[in-house]
């Protein structure tokens, strides 16, 4: 079943928060759940509640879609970043401090090379809609995550908006392989994301957007 978030949903959906992905390449950040929060889903309840889809079976909580209707509702995705591993002091925790010594090298060498390295959110207004999914491991391969982006889709829809863009990893295959299932293309370049490994190797950003029909 989908449905969208009500404030009863809060705790369930910070567990899952927690859990979902932990397996995909960008299933770990700087190891700190509350401030990785801070920049990923408390934004989208406190601003975007009324396009936060869930995937329950069971009663049970096992999928999300944040959607934010216009990126500039939430701001700076760097500026979030920044205040969350300031306020929780997460560069002197033991277990974040590996992930920011390994950015700091990837933008050094990324310099000395005249490589991209990827920088929050890119808004081009034709697609000024954005979106986050996760699922529960239990609940891959259910259609779980169509329906969570078809809800969002509609609602998109219906509400006139000229697009949506969404930022995944060219490493994380199974992705985009279902966002293009969705409608999304890939668009612009594919800059390296600072910090992040899967499988031990470093890993680039890439954009894809999605235009309703009616505005295509």
């Amino acid at each position: 079943m989908i449905r969208t978030y009500t404030p009863a949903d809060r705790d369930a959906l910070v567990d899952l928060f927690t859990r979902a992905g932990a397996d995909s390449p960008t299933g770990e950040l700087w190891r700190h759940a509350a401030s990785e929060r801070m920049v990923y889903l408390d934004p989208y309840i406190d601003s975007c509640p009324d396009t936060l889809f869930l995937a329950e079976a069971d009663g049970e909580l096992v999928g999300y879609l944040t959607g934010c209707p216009d990126t500039a509702l939430l701001g700076s995705e760097d500026e979030r970043i920044t205040q969350a591993i300031t306020r929780h002091k997460v560069m002197l925790r033991p277990r974040s401090a590996p992930f920011f010594l390994r950015s700091t090298v990837d933008v050094l060498q990324a310099k000395v090379r005249g490589g991209e390295v990827a920088s929050g959110e890119a808004v081009d207004r034709r697609w000024p809609a954005h979106l986050h999914i996760n699922l529960a491991l239990q609940a891959r391969g259910t259609g779980a995550a169509h329906d969570l982006m078809a809800s969002w889709q509609q609602w998109l829809t219906r509400a006139g908006s000229p697009g949506c863009h969404l930022q995944t990893l060219v490493e994380n295959t199974r992705a985009t392989r279902f966002f293009e299932k969705s409608g999304f293309i890939a668009h612009g370049p594919t800059p390296l994301v600072p910090g992040v490994r899967y499988k031990g190797q470093r890993v680039h950003q890439q954009t894809m957007v999605w235009t309703p029909t009616q505005a295509a």
